[in-house]
């Protein structure tokens, strides 16, 4: 049996047309005719492949490459296997990526999975709904009464989309995702299996039962915005859930009710946002972070993966830890904790112990 690829073939192109689309410059230009049929990383690229080469710790991979070609940066003095044929690049990842797009630009975004265009006709929609042409809904999609969807946009299989539902232009909508009290911009991509506007966690505790507070609100999605497979997006008690114009959400990730999210920001794997937060522009979480209710993170703040935050960050914060706060700070307690472990171990010479850091 062949190896499914589940991509288009690759076009090739030669050293020469690439140097020229990526703005790289060829070192030597007797390969200029070499063909390159596709990209790959070092460690498993052929010789018809471009690989590229941008950190040192991948230093023994570049040695051992057997990669046709390899973008690399101009001020790079290592050495290089000389059967490599180097591409001299200002930022080798980023052409390579340039290039890559253009060898898998129906990577980009999901197509249909019944490679169909149009409307199924094993695909349930209410006769309120209104669609705008070009829109296509893979089978057992099911979408609700007033409903609109924008040109463009896919419908994956088993999705729901429920009453009232807007969905711009040119957006995916994963397969198995369920959509309620929800707007969408254009050209958002929704992963599959995302749930959008349900209740938020929202009750009166009492010792002998839990009063349920209504949520009124919605869920807004800007323009231009990803979400991962699996995420939760909980609607608004009394104000809206929004996530702002060009961010992205990875996998997993849980938010809350009434959370606002600024622009372009990147949330990273399994974070869970609590209710009532607010997120400015460009604030950056690592995986697993998770933040406390009715706090603020300013603009430009960044997050180190699997810190625990209770409290507000200033814009353009670098924190991290449990209880997160800033880096230098974390970093300096954990050098501190680690040196009290050494001193303290079992058959350490404490008679010995630094007296500064006894005064200090």
């Amino acid at each position: 049996m062949a190896l499914p690829t589940f991509y288009k073939q690759y076009p090739s192109l030669t050293l020469a047309e690439i140097a020229a689309s990526t703005k790289a410059r060829l070192v030597d230009a007797d390969r200029a005719d070499h063909v390159i049929t596709g990209v790959a990383s070092l460690d498993e690229a052929g010789p018809h492949h471009l690989a590229f080469f941008e950190n040192v710790r991948y230093a023994d991979q570049l040695a051992r490459t057997q990669a046709g070609a390899v973008l690399i940066s101009e001020g790079f003095k290592g050495e290089i296997p000389a059967h490599v044929a180097v591409l001299r690049a200002r930022q080798p990842f980023a052409a390579f990526v340039g290039l890559a797009t253009a060898f898998h630009a129906d990577a980009l975004r999901p197509a249909s999975g019944f490679d169909v265009t149009g409307i199924s006709e094993q695909a349930i929609i209410h006769p309120t709904a209104q669609l705008e042409d070009d829109v296509t809904v893979d089978p057992l999609a099911v979408i609700g009464p007033d409903v609109e969807i924008g040109s463009g946009t896919i419908i994956g299989s088993g999705a729901v989309i429920a009453a009232g539902v807007k969905i711009g232009r040119d957006c995916n909508i994963g397969a198995g995702s369920v959509l309620q009290f929800t707007l969408i911009g254009n050209n958002v991509l929704v992963h599959p299996g995302c749930k959008f506007g349900q209740d938020g966690f929202g009750f009166v505790f009492g010792r002998d039962r839990h009063i349920k507070v209504p949520q009124t609100g919605r869920v807004l999605i800007q323009n231009d915005v990803e979400v991962g497979a699996g995420t939760t997006i909980d609607r608004g008690s009394l104000r809206d859930t929004v996530v702002g114009e060009g961010t992205k959400i990875d996998n997993q990730v849980q938010i809350g009710h009434n959370v606002t999210i600024g622009r372009h920001c990147v949330i990273a794997a399994k974070c869970g946002l609590a209710g009532s937060l607010t997120i400015g522009d460009n604030v950056a979480l690592g995986a697993m972070v998770g933040l406390n209710n009715h706090i603020t993170i300013g603009d430009g703040a960044q997050v180190a993966a699997m810190a625990g935050v209770k409290d507000s960050i200033p814009p353009r914060g670098r924190w991290g830890g449990i209880f997160a706060r800033p880096t230098k700070q974390w970093f300096r307690e954990i050098l501190a904790v680690e040196k009290l472990a050494r001193e303290t171990a079992p058959g350490a010479d404490t008679d010995k112990l630094d007296t500064k850091d006894e005064r200090e």
